[in-house]
C-alpha cells in the first residue's frame, strides 16, 4: 500500500500528537514505534523489513497503517486508519476527523548507527549497574535502556527531567512489567543508574 499523500499531511490541522486511545492503544502505538525505529537501523534489508511486516500486521489488527514522514531530517511515525486510503492514498478532503492521526517522533533515528552506538552505550550501563549492585536493580536499570531504545534513541545520561518523569511514572509502571522487588527500589536504583555514570541524576517526580 503507498504512503504517498495528496494535499496536506493527516495529521494537521487540530490533530492530537498521541491519537486516540480509545482506538489504537497506548502499547500498540509504542510497540509500532520500537518496530519502526528497530526497522531503520537494521543492517540488513530483510530484517528491516521483517520488522515492517511485523508492525503492518500489528496495525492490521486495528485497522490502522504507517507511515514514516521526514522534514528536512526529523524522522515523524504517522499512524492513521486504513479506512482513509482510496487507492492507496490519503485524501484528506475526505477525512472529518483528522485527530484520529497518530504521530510520534522517531527522535535520534536519522543515523541508524548512532541510534545502534547510543543503545549499546545504554545497555552496557545497565550491564555495570547489574554486575556492580544485583540483579534487582540491574533489571530496573534494563528497563530504563528499554524505556529509551523506544522511545527517545538518547543516552541515559541525556535524559531531561520530564523524560524521567514519564520513565518513573508511566513506562515502569505500566510496560516494564516490574517484580515487587523491582517497584521497591526503583529510585534507588534511579541513582544508582546516574551513579555508575558518574552523572547526578535530573530532577524528576517519582509519584
Amino acid at each position: 500500500m503507498s504512503d504517498q499523500m495528496d494535499g496536506t499531511d493527516p495529521t494537521d490541522g487540530g490533530s492530537d500528537a498521541d491519537g486516540s486511545d480509545d482506538e489504537l492503544p497506548a502499547e500498540v502505538i509504542e510497540e509500532a514505534e520500537r518496530l519502526t525505529k528497530l526497522a531503520r537501523s537494521a543492517p540488513e534489508e530483510p530484517e528491516a523489513e521483517a520488522h515492517l511486516e511485523r508492525r503492518a500486521t500489528l496495525l492490521e489488527q486495528h485497522d490502522f497503517t504507517a507511515r514514516v514522514r521526514d522534514d528536512d531530517g526529523d524522522a515523524t511515525l504517522v499512524l492513521h486508519p486504513d479506512e482513509w486510503h482510496d487507492d492507496g492514498v490519503v485524501r484528506t478532503d475526505r477525512i472529518e476527523d483528522l485527530s484520529r492521526a497518530v504521530e510520534r517522533p522517531l527522535e535520534g533515528t536519522g543515523d541508524p548507527d548512532d541510534w545502534a552506538d547510543v543503545d549499546a552505550r545504554n545497555r552496557e550501563l545497565a550491564a555495570a549497574v547489574r554486575a556492580a549492585h544485583g540483579d534487582v536493580h540491574g533489571d530496573n536499570a534494563d528497563a530504563l535502556a528499554d524505556f529509551l531504545g523506544n522511545h527517545y534513541a538518547k543516552t541515559i545520561e541525556s535524559l531531561t527531567g520530564p523524560e524521567l518523569t514519564e520513565f518513573r511514572l508511566e513506562y515502569f509502571v505500566r510496560n516494564a512489567w516490574p517484580s515487587a522487588a523491582q517497584r521497591a527500589v526503583i529510585d534507588e536504583s534511579i541513582r544508582l543508574v546516574y551513579q555508575t555514570a558518574g552523572e547526578t541524576a535530573p530532577e524528576y517526580r517519582s509519584q
